[in-house]
């Protein structure tokens, strides 16, 4: 996964390499660190450590094999800090109602949680999709790598987004112009992108950066 769009589709073979380190480890590098960045986003408390975390960091800190456990994230709102968001990734087998069941009974202060987003490798049924429908905060299902479309905003496009949210493109969330994905496309200070991810319960999520 990752916000860095092409500049990681051609790094991607010495990344995988980088360390001796398997693909796995770099497919969960990818997602992880671009549902950070969609959290970010979204205005969740990302520390600054899990976005700037480098390929060589994460396999220190997970392993070449990571625990889906480990993986785990738990972050709360920066407007709200009482409101959390916690992401889990699931295995591989196909996802049945028992393990959705178990999922739900480890989780703890669920009254605390604001949304739990689940990361997929392989299918969910029929039945555990409508048990994930029983709970009782907002779940979004995404497929392993997360790569959101990205569009680079036109002028006339990137006025008519502030007009309509009536605010002013530095109150946007922001890439730095020193940024691979800003620098690869050669974007300019003021420009602004639209990533948009795709997932199984929301369809389309939409979220704009502004390059500063």
């Amino acid at each position: 996964m990752g916000g860095s769009g092409g500049d990681e589709c051609i790094t991607r073979s010495s990344h995988v390499m980088e360390g001796g380190g398997s693909l796995e480890s770099y497919r969960y590098y990818l997602s992880r660190r671009t549902v950070l960045q969609m959290l970010n986003d979204r205005g969740y408390a990302v520390p600054n450590s899990e976005l700037t975390r480098s390929l060589t960091e994460f396999r220190f800190t997970f392993g070449d094999k990571s625990d889906l456990e480990s993986l785990r994230l738990c972050l709360p709102l920066r407007s709200n800090p009482s409101k959390k968001m916690m992401v889990v990734y699931l295995g591989t087998e196909e996802i049945r109602t028992q393990a959705i069941r178990g999922l739900y009974g480890q989780i703890l202060n669920k009254e605390a949680l604001h949304g739990l987003i689940l990361i997929l490798q392989s299918n969910m049924n029929t039945f555990a999709r409508k048990e994930v429908l029983k709970f009782p905060f907002k779940v979004e299902i995404f497929h392993h790598i997360l790569q959101p479309k990205h569009e680079v905003l036109s002028a006339g496009e990137r006025d008519k987004l502030l007009k309509k949210y009536k605010i002013e493109g530095k109150q946007l969330p922001r890439m730095l112009e020193t940024d691979a994905f800003a620098r690869y496309y050669g974007l300019q200070k003021g420009q602004v992108v639209k990533f948009t991810y795709c997932s199984g319960i929301a369809e389309f999520l939409e979220t704009y950066r502004c390059v500063l």
